[in-house]
């Protein structure tokens, strides 16, 4: 079920920017990322291992996970189609 952008209620003047505004915050954006690209790229490695390393150690709480690695494998399957398939509604 798609939501219609008009009931949503979002404030006019957060949707609709001035070009010379959006353009300024795009170049701001852009010029941080090209200044420290390494920074930049430490920050996500350590933001994706974090969440690989927090979702193991909470699997490994799980005793029903923890001792079958299938199960784990069949859930986390499970759990990627169906985010898939919901993308693919919206």
């Amino acid at each position: 079920m798609q939501v219609p952008v008009d009931s949503l209620q979002v404030p006019k003047k957060v949707v609709e920017l001035p070009k010379p505004v959006v353009d300024k915050l795009a170049q701001r954006r852009d010029s941080a990322f090209s200044r420290f690209p390494l920074f930049f790229t430490l920050m996500a490695a350590f933001g994706l291992v974090a969440t690989t390393d927090g979702f193991t150690r909470l699997i490994s709480k799980v005793p029903l996970l923890a001792n079958n690695p299938y199960i784990t494998l069949a859930v986390g399957l499970v759990a990627l189609l169906i985010t898939g398939t919901l993308y693919r509604k919206l």
